[in-house]
C-alpha cells in the first residue's frame, strides 16, 4: 500500500492532470439514501461533483440503496429519499445529460461483481478497514455480512464503470486503497481488465451540526437542503447555545455557538471568528438570526430551482430510468469482460 505522503503527492499530480485533460477521467461517486441530503453533503461532496462535471470529467453518481441495509433493518423511506436526492442534485447543478444518476438495485450486473471481488480479499483485511469499524461503531449492532463486505461493494461501484478517479476526503482513503488492491489482484490473476483508480483528495470543510457534532442525518442535527426557509429558521432557533452573551469562536468550550458561526461562515465565505467579532455582545439571538439569514440566502437559488424541478412529476422517474439503463449497459459490458477473463463464457 502507498504511504499517505505518496498518496497526497499522487493526488496533487492527478489534480493538475484533471485540469489539463478532464476527458481522461471517469468518476464514480454517490451516497446512501438514508435521509434528506443536508448542508454537509453540499459542502462536502456535491459542490465538488458539480465542479468536476463543469470541468468536463465524465461522472456517474450512484444512490446506493442496497447499502442502506448495511446497518439497519428497514428500507422504509428509501424511495422518497432517492427522489429527494435527485431533486437536490438537480438544484445544486448536477446535469443528468452529463452525469449518469442511477441506483444500486437497478443494476444487477454491478452487484454481481461482488462475487469474484470477494475472492480477492481476506477476512482480516475487511475487519481492519476503518470504514467498517466506523460504521459498526456508529450502528451499535452486530456485524452483518453486508457491512463487513461494504468496502468490496464500494470497489464494485468504482470498477464496474472502470472509474479511474475517486474524489474523497482523507478519512475515506482506505476504501480507495481497497479498490486499488482488488483491481490489482484481479488483473494479476486473470489479466488486465480494470484501471487502478487514483484518489483525488478534496479539502472539504467538515460542516458541524446544530449541536456541534458532525452534521449527520443519524444525529438529527442537520439543515436539510430540502427545508423551507421557515423550517430552517425554526431548527436554528431550537439549537442549543449557552448563557454567555459575548459571542466567540471556541469549538471545544462552546460547540453550539461555534457550530452556528461555522455554518454561517461557510455560507458567507468568511471566517467564523470574523462573524463572532461582528456579533460581539449581541448574544445567541443575534447569532441565530445571522445564521438563519446566511443559510436561507445561500440556499435560496437552489430552493427555487428545486421548486421548478419538483413541479414536473415525471422528471425524477425519467432521469433514473435513463441513468439506470446507461449504468446497466456499462455494467453488463464490464461483467462480460470479467467472465471472459475468468474463462466463464459458455
Amino acid at each position: 500500500m502507498e504511504s499517505f505522503t505518496a498518496t497526497v503527492r499522487r493526488s496533487a499530480e492527478v489534480a493538475a492532470t484533471v485540469t489539463e485533460h478532464p476527458e481522461r477521467f471517469r468518476v464514480l461517486t454517490g451516497e446512501r439514501p438514508t435521509g434528506p441530503l443536508h448542508l454537509g453533503h453540499y459542502f462536502g461532496t456535491i459542490r465538488e461533483r458539480v465542479r468536476l462535471q463543469q470541468a468536463g470529467v465524465e461522472m456517474l453518481l450512484v444512490l446506493a440503496d442496497y447499502q442502506v441495509i448495511t446497518d439497519r433493518d428497514t428500507t422504509a423511506h428509501v424511495r422518497e429519499n432517492v427522489h429527494s436526492a435527485v431533486l437536490d442534485y438537480l438544484a445544486a447543478g448536477i446535469d443528468p445529460e452529463r452525469t449518469t444518476i442511477f441506483t444500486h438495485s437497478s443494476v444487477p450486473a454491478l452487484n454481481q461483481l461482488m462475487l469474484p471481488f470477494l475472492s480477492l480479499v481476506t477476512e482480516a483485511e475487511l475487519h481492519r478497514n476503518p470504514t467498517v469499524k466506523a460504521e459498526l461503531s456508529a450502528s451499535g449492532r452486530a456485524l452483518s455480512g453486508l457491512l463487513l463486505t461494504y468496502p468490496v461493494h464500494q470497489a464494485a461501484d468504482i470498477l464496474f464503470c472502470k472509474g479511474n478517479l475517486v474524489p474523497v476526503g482523507k478519512d475515506n482513503l482506505p476504501h480507495v486503497e481497497m479498490t486499488r488492491v482488488i483491481a490489482r489482484r484481479f488483473n494479476e490473476r486473470y489479466g488486465e481488465v480494470f484501471p487502478i483508480p487514483d484518489a483525488l483528495i478534496t479539502s472539504t470543510p467538515e460542516v458541524p451540526g446544530l449541536d456541534g457534532r458532525k452534521m449527520s442525518k443519524s444525529y438529527g442535527n442537520a439543515i436539510a437542503l430540502s427545508m423551507t426557509s421557515d423550517e430552517t429558521v425554526a431548527v436554528i432557533r431550537q439549537s442549543r447555545t449557552d448563557e454567555n452573551r459575548r459571542i466567540s469562536f471556541d469549538p471545544v468550550s462552546r460547540p453550539g455557538v461555534s457550530a452556528l458561526l461555522s455554518t454561517a461562515a461557510l455560507c458567507l465565505g468568511v471566517e467564523p471568528a470574523e462573524l463572532a467579532d461582528e456579533i460581539g455582545d449581541g448574544g445567541s439571538s443575534a447569532l441565530k438570526t445571522m445564521t438563519a439569514t446566511a443559510v436561507n440566502d445561500f440556499l435560496a437559488p437552489m430552493r427555487e430551482r428545486r421548486r421548478v424541478f419538483s413541479s414536473d412529476v415525471d422528471l425524477v422517474r425519467a432521469i433514473l430510468r435513463s441513468g439506470n439503463e446507461a449504468a446497466m449497459t456499462v455494467a453488463e459490458a464490464t461483467l462480460d469482460q470479467v467472465r471472459e477473463a475468468m474463462g466463464m463464457i459458455y
